[in-house]
């Protein structure tokens, strides 16, 4: 038995359309005045307008003469004459008088129909509207160029007016619970809080008010997260700048933007200032080519002069955010007015830990799921990173149509945001099998480092610029030892040494690894002194740019060989360490090229454990 299929119900779509006086008046008058032009002249034409034809007056006269014609209409200068199957039309003088005309041509308009119309007043009001619409037209424009005008006024004297941010109180709060990984920070802040929910008990022991709040620490880690934080925990107004909205076209603009903010946020207090980036306003004075007349100065130097001008009794704070401490100016630093530094490092294991949690929230995890692995595998993740990556593992679980987001797609997230997408690119057998000997190089060398992490994956996908990478587990270090440094510089050799040794060839594929390598080596020689040369700092002041190096060519010259002998016994160190486990170096990559990717299990399987050291790096 057939089924009959119900017809599916038409979804109704509702249109909302935004009216206001001045479309009303615009669309009428567009309206009317086609109606004019068309209907005016179609009523003028009579019926039947497909069939006008326009032709001289005698030919007309002839038609009505032939017995042709069954009606005339007479307008003002226009004749029009119906017949059978057309009309035509033709053109008179305005007070030409019809029969005449056919008079005097010698023909009678006795069988004919003769309609004299009236169309005075409609080309009146054409007329008329000729007349007037171009002078309307005109004053529209001219209202329309003085109301722009008045606008760029506006906006030239708006110039001057602060455009920052403001939270207010009845905004959703963010509080100290909604971040995570900077205890520390947090600590050095909740007295801020305290200050602004109770200032009398401050007051009656004298302290005075913490104006300035400079805090400190690399991008991602939360810095304008936790000054939202601060806010909300003290339930105060929240303006949120950054110091590159100071600065304007016009001189003495930035100074203007800071007098108005901190005239608002004292009209607002109890209120918080945050000042993004103020490295950007803030930089050292008289470094610049324009000297006190810079507009940068002059907004930094009304910024000191606002911060000296708090009253005791007011209750204001002014936090700012940076990664370039070193670049500040002196006075802005300096006690009274940003004298209290929060430093913001990136998170420890614990704090990403607490990091994941927060950003977990709304998301489904499958059951084998281990944050606390997860914490091991992100060292060197911002908060940022950790939010990107738990992101990303979302979008990836969606894309396969997965009901949760298990380990596997958190890893691939991991790997996503450190090093990039992967790239399916067509390479030969040959490239393949270079950049498996050249990953496994990297991985043997690391694995038989008795300092070094442990492997965590190996691969030959392509990613971002690489070809393949070999990713560590790393560990949370405080201080870096030379031995440690120099184990690194041997394990970023490590690639070349594997396609020095088998292939008796180099490649291009190790140029990242070289200048990585050159880089650590000669930041051991000229700033952590880890050289024959000595504890001696030869890097000069890295603060500006445009002071001449103090390093002698003589003292360059040394450098350059201490740099060079680092480098080339780490490399010496890598060949070593490859020509003993050639066999492995092998099953390796042939690994490699038939899976493409190694976890730390398969890969301890077929290195076998970690164990002594086989050779010890030469210093």
């Amino acid at each position: 038995m057939a089924t009959i299929k119900k017809p599916k119900k038409l979804k109704q779509v509702r249109v909302r359309m935004k009216f206001s006086w001045k479309n009303i008046v615009l669309y009428a008058f567009l309206i009317i005045f086609t109606g004019f032009l068309f209907f005016g002249a179609g009523s003028q034409s009579g019926t039947n307008l497909q069939n006008v034809k326009t032709v001289p007056l005698s030919t007309l006269i002839n038609e009505v003469k032939g017995g042709k014609i069954s009606t005339i209409n007479v307008y003002t200068n226009k004749i029009d004459a119906v017949g059978k199957t057309e009309t035509l039309e033709s053109y008179k003088e305005t007070n030409a008088d019809v029969y005449q005309l056919f008079r005097n041509a010698g023909v009678s308009l006795s069988k004919t129909s003769v309609v004299i119309k009236d169309d005075t007043t409609l080309n009146n009001w054409l007329n008329i509207l000729g007349s007037v619409l171009p002078i309307v037209l005109m004053i529209a424009f001219f209202w329309f160029i003085f109301r722009q005008a008045r606008g760029a006024q506006d906006n030239i004297f708006s110039f001057g007016k602060s455009s920052a941010k403001l939270f207010s109180k009845d905004t959703p709060r963010t509080t100290f619970a909604d971040v995570a990984g900077v205890d520390e920070a947090k600590q050095e802040l909740t007295e801020v809080v305290d200050f602004l929910k109770n200032p009398g008990k401050y007051k009656a022991m004298g302290a005075r008010t913490p104006k300035g709040v400079l805090m400190v620490g690399p991008s991602g880690t939360g810095k304008t997260l936790l000054a939202r934080a601060t806010a909300g925990e003290a339930g105060v107004a929240f303006f949120s700048m950054a110091g590159s909205e100071f600065m304007e076209m016009l001189v003495g603009v930035g100074a203007s933007r800071v007098r108005d903010l901190f005239s608002n946020a004292k009209k607002a207090q109890p209120a918080i200032i945050f000042i993004d980036e103020v490295d950007a306003i803030g930089r050292q004075r008289g470094t610049g080519f324009m000297g006190g007349h810079d507009e940068r100065e002059q907004t930094l130097n009304q910024i000191l002069v606002e911060m000296d001008g708090f009253a005791p009794t007011e209750q204001l704070v002014v936090i700012a955010a940076t990664n370039r401490p070193d670049v500040l100016d002196p006075a802005l630093i300096r006690p009274g007015r940003f004298d209290r530094r929060v430093v913001l490092e990136f998170p420890d294991v614990k704090g990403r830990e607490a990091i994941l949690a927060i950003h977990a929230k709304g998301k489904p995890f499958a059951s084998n799921v281990s944050w606390e692995k997860i914490a091991k595998r992100t060292v060197g993740f911002s908060g940022a990173d950790l939010e990107n990556m738990l992101n990303e593992s979302a979008i990836l679980a969606a894309r396969l149509s997965k009901k949760s987001i298990d380990m596997k797609d958190l890893e691939e997230a991991a790997t996503k945001v450190k090093l990039g997408p992967e790239k399916k690119r067509l390479q030969s057998d040959e490239d393949r099998k270079m950049t498996a000997y050249h990953e496994a190089g990297h991985a043997l060398v690391s694995w038989f480092m008795p300092h070094m992490d442990p492997v965590h994956r190996i691969s030959i996908v392509s990613r971002g610029m690489s070809l393949g990478h070999t990713m560590m587990e790393p560990m949370d270090r405080v201080h870096e030892t030379k031995t440690h440094l120099l184990e690194e510089i041997s394990v970023m050799l490590g690639g070349r040494a594997a396609e020095s040794l088998i292939f008796k060839e180099v490649t291009t594929g190790a140029s990242d690894d070289i200048a990585k390598a050159t880089e650590v080596a000669r930041t051991m020689v000229v700033e952590y002194g880890m050289s024959e040369l000595g504890p001696i700092n030869l890097d000069g002041d890295r603060r500006n740019p445009y002071e001449q190096t103090n390093v002698s060519s003589e003292m360059a010259s040394k450098i350059d060989v201490q740099v060079k002998k680092i480098t080339d016994d780490a490399y010496e160190n890598a060949i070593g360490v490859l020509k003993k486990l050639k066999t492995k170096l092998d099953v390796l990559a042939e690994e490699l090229l038939k899976n493409e990717t190694i976890e730390s299990e398969e890969f301890e399987r077929i290195v076998g454990p970690k164990k002594a050291v086989l050779a010890t790096v030469k210093v």
